[in-house]
């Protein structure tokens, strides 16, 4: 009775692609390629779709963390044969791509009976702007019709005070906005408007090519276009030469732009925001603003969680043919002995699948070749033990009893480096979603937090930090984060029930017919993964257009094809 079931063999024994692991990368790749007739084998060791990208219950994502972060025996093949005349074998092992797992749970009693009702996102806090390609490719792709979406109902800056202060994304919004002097509005107002005044320039520019701009005259453009100098220039000195306020400032580049790391401080500053980079991620929020008649916002969230969206565009794939099987982990690869090249994969049941290509889970590594290995085979060994650590990102999940704001069930606060402590060099984010998204029961509230950082120690403390500025801990749970000034209404803070910290590292890696999926980032939403698994799609069918039997959305009346809950 207690024998877990038999692994089933799989028929046929050879595709034109595999993947192992069901992230929102896989799954793309994975759906591009059987919207192109490629034969595709999806499989996955958990019992779950979404891999790093998935929406857990409390037991499973605990245990999912747990085992990420421990240090593991990779399962044995239950094959005894280790050659065969044509390759050899290479076992894989996974990697730790977690650290520093806290799991704490302060009220088990109201805990106890809804264990299973949530649905937590591994890689949050996500979210999706109206206008993302993420939600242009998901329209084109048909994965649309297989999750639903509702809105973010309003964006925070918060402050070391205790204090979170709205985020004017319209112009409606500005005018509405108790907390900006009638200055910092007009100001805030002008600076849209330039903006704006610039986007249009420019597609007025590309629109009549490069002997005209229509009936804009030069000196017209000159007025509304900003200059290539100014484009080149670091944003943060734009919006001063611009003559905005430190407040003023703070808001675009941190909530608006999201911007990572102090701007001001080009010591620290991994990543510092050029005005033409600021400018395209000020016309994404402006054009995200209103494009859903029934979305509030610029932001959306999906239904039941982030982990919808890797199994949409897996039901996408099996419409085309993708077989998918969950539960069967991936041993080894099968690499070809005089050439060194990958020839398929062998599954924990003992069978040998081939393909053409592979994509592979990142937190697969080598675990070592096989016995007398050729010199081409220890050199693509070599190769594919070696990853390109991005970084590391900080995660946090806490589960609370009330609202960050009492009239507010779905918000995004950011804290924006040094608001909380002098030595806070990267942006802190905070997204709170509520029952009505069905991630849990409804009456409790879901709180996720990520920083960048370099190290535990720094990522801890830049959780610790938000979560004592946000919330109330049992005895002082946080009581090490002094630094942090407490808010003037620390009674009317939520309670936490329980809270998971971990750190996660950001990686990719790439080899030739055998590829790496990236891990999920640190960003708010999913650009880069998105234009990291349509590369990865195009390296490997450069002749085949991505998803092509179908157009992208060329007017609004496309975009009813998006279900949004009001």
């Amino acid at each position: 009775m207690g024998e877990p079931p038999p692994y089933p063999q799989i028929e046929p024994t050879t595709f034109d692609l595999i993947a192992v692991g069901t992230g929102l990368a896989e799954c793309i790749v994975a759906a591009a390629a059987s919207a192109s007739g490629k034969t595709v084998l999806h499989l996955d060791s958990n019992p779950f779709y979404g891999s790093h990208y998935s929406s857990l219950s409390v037991p499973e994502l605990t245990s999912f963390l747990i085992s990420n972060s421990t240090a593991s025996s990779p399962p044995s093949s239950t094959s005894t044969t280790t050659d065969s005349l044509d390759y050899s074998i290479v076992n894989l092992t996974t990697q730790l791509v977690y650290s520093d797992v806290e799991i704490s749970c302060f009220y088990p009693e109201l805990l106890e009976e809804n264990l299973r009702k949530f649905n937590l996102d591994l890689c949050g806090p996500r979210v999706l702007f109206c206008a993302d390609k993420s939600i242009d490719l998901m329209l084109k792709s048909g994965a649309s019709n297989y999750v639903e979406f509702k809105s973010i109902d309003a964006s925070f800056v918060g402050d070391g005070n205790g204090k979170l202060w709205n985020v004017p994304d319209s112009r409606a919004a500005i005018f509405k906005d108790k907390s900006l002097t009638l200055m910092e509005k007009n100001q805030l107002m002008r600076f849209f408007k330039l903006v704006q005044g610039h986007l249009d320039a420019t597609v007025a520019a590309g629109s009549s090519g490069n002997d005209g701009i229509g009936n804009r005259n030069d000196e017209e453009e000159g007025k509304t276009k900003i200059s290539d100098e100014d484009l080149e220039r670091p944003f943060v000195e734009y919006l001063s030469k611009m003559r905005l306020p430190p407040k003023i400032r703070s808001i675009i580049l941190y909530a608006i732009a999201m911007a990572d790391y102090d701007q001001d401080d080009m010591g620290v500053c991994q990543n510092l925001l050029k005005t033409k980079d600021g400018i395209d991620r000020l016309a994404l929020y402006q054009s995200s603003v209103g494009r859903f008649t029934n979305a509030s916002g610029a932001l959306i969230y999906p239904i039941y969680g982030q982990g919808e969206l890797p199994q949409a565009f897996s039901r996408r794939s099996a419409v085309k043919g993708c077989i998918y099987v969950l539960r069967m982990p991936v041993t080894a690869l099968l690499m070809e002995k005089d050439s060194g090249s990958y020839k398929g994969v062998r599954l924990a049941s003992g069978q040998d699948i081939f393909s053409q290509k592979l994509v592979l889970d990142p937190s697969f590594t080598l675990a070592s070749p096989s016995t007398s290995p050729s010199d081409l085979l220890h050199e693509s060994f070599n190769f594919l033990s070696t990853r390109d650590v991005k970084g590391k990102v900080a995660r946090g999940i806490c589960i609370t009893r009330n609202s960050l704001k009492p009239d507010t069930s779905n918000l995004l606060v950011v804290y924006p480096p040094r608001s909380l402590y002098p030595e806070q060099i990267t942006s802190i984010r905070a997204l709170q979603i509520s029952g009505n998204l069905a991630v849990c029961p409804l009456g409790m509230f879901v709180l996720y937090l990520s920083a960048l950082c370099d190290d535990a120690i720094q990522g801890k403390r830049l959780l610790h930090a938000a979560m004592n500025a946000l919330l109330t801990f049992p005895d002082s749970v946080n009581s090490e984060s002094s630094s942090t000034v407490q808010s003037e209404n620390t009674e009317e803070k939520p309670s936490v029930i329980w809270s998971g910290l971990y750190i996660q590292e950001m990686s990719t890696g790439q080899f030739d017919s055998i590829n790496f999926a990236p891990m999920p980032d640190g960003n708010l939403n999913y650009n880069d993964i998105l234009d990291a698994a349509l590369k990865l799609f195009q390296e490997m069918y450069p002749n085949e257009e991505n998803f092509s039997e179908t157009t992208p959305p060329e007017n609004s009346e496309d975009d009813i094809e998006l279900t949004l809950e009001t």
